[in-house]
């Protein structure tokens, strides 16, 4: 017995075609950015950063958390105190201020990257919920997400931290916490006004699963928004990382992270203005770029928006 083939099985791409057809839709976002300007600049500021974090080891010039009292508070190379040992200077406890701000990036990029992988994958999964199943569970997700909005976040991670006490894991997960609504909020949007175009009520009355038509046709008019939203947050979880470290209520020591080399250097900021200077300066380049980048995929991503 003969099984005929279907009449699109013909069509139908191949792995191999999809896998092609995807380098070539990278390939083309790569062409648009190459042609901004601003957005390539963040692009490379960016990935120097990332880097800078993946070999920190290699790269910084002393142990960050290595002391040396003789040696405190020694001003940048350019004074004439200072020394190309400890190009940028060294804090109140002789540790060299640029090995503890690339390490300080190690930090920031590690945070970041984990907030925005669970924020994001929990919020886009309620956004999706709510948009495609519609009535008490769209009502249910989206009172929540409205209840939490409402909610300030520095009081959130005030009741956690004074109740479990301050971590890097729970650090991550306040902010992942605090974060997921952008995302679904962003999700549910797109997929309310997605699910009413024609190609999906047909995909409905052919028998397509909820599954498959969520990820093989809702999804993909997510991605470019996604990426956006992504990038932004991205920036917006460093700066929140910074600020709790700052008031004590995220990186402990003897971790390192900008806000906490701020804090440490604020009762010297008039007779050591290094030490509060050169973890912002990092903390403000790190954000621009990253803005930077965001605003350039935009445009590669929608070339419209141009």
């Amino acid at each position: 017995m003969s099984v005929e083939a279907s009449p699109t099985d013909h069509i139908r791409p191949t792995f191999g075609e999809r896998v092609s057809s995807r380098l070539k839709a990278f390939g083309g976002v790569l062409k648009e950015l190459r042609s901004d300007k601003i957005g390539t600049i963040g692009a490379l500021l960016v990935l120097m950063i990332v880097i800078a974090a993946l070999i920190a080891p290699l790269l910084a010039p002393h142990d960050p958390g290595a002391q040396s009292l003789s040696g405190r508070l020694r001003p940048p190379f350019w004074y004439p105190e200072g020394s190309f040992d400890n190009i940028l200077g060294t804090d109140n406890l002789g540790r060299d201020v640029l090995s503890r701000i690339i390490y300080g990036a190690r930090t920031s990029i590690s945070i970041a990257v984990l907030v925005v992988l669970i924020a994001g994958t929990f919020g886009i999964t309620m956004g999706l919920l709510a948009g495609y199943k519609g009535g008490r569970t769209d009502t249910i997700i989206m009172r929540t997400v409205d209840t939490q909005l409402a909610f300030p976040g520095l009081l959130l991670a005030l009741i956690i931290i004074t109740v479990l006490g301050a971590s890097f894991t729970l650090l991550v997960i306040i902010l992942a916490i605090d974060g997921w609504m952008v995302y679904a909020r962003m999700t549910r949007g797109v997929v309310l006004s997605t699910k009413e175009k024609p190609y999906i009520e047909a995909a409905e009355l052919i028998g397509a699963r909820h599954r498959r038509i969520i990820f093989r046709h809702i999804l993909p008019n997510l991605l470019s928004s996604l990426i956006t939203l992504t990038i932004l947050e991205f920036a917006r979880v460093v700066i929140a990382e910074a600020a709790l470290s700052f008031i004590g209520l995220g990186i402990q020591p003897p971790q390192i992270s900008w806000g906490l080399d701020i804090t440490a250097g604020r009762n010297y900021v008039f007779n050591a203005w290094w030490l509060v200077t050169f973890p912002g300066i990092a903390i403000v380049i790190t954000v621009v770029a990253i803005n930077l980048l965001g605003d350039g995929l935009r445009d590669a991503l929608d070339p419209r928006l141009k």
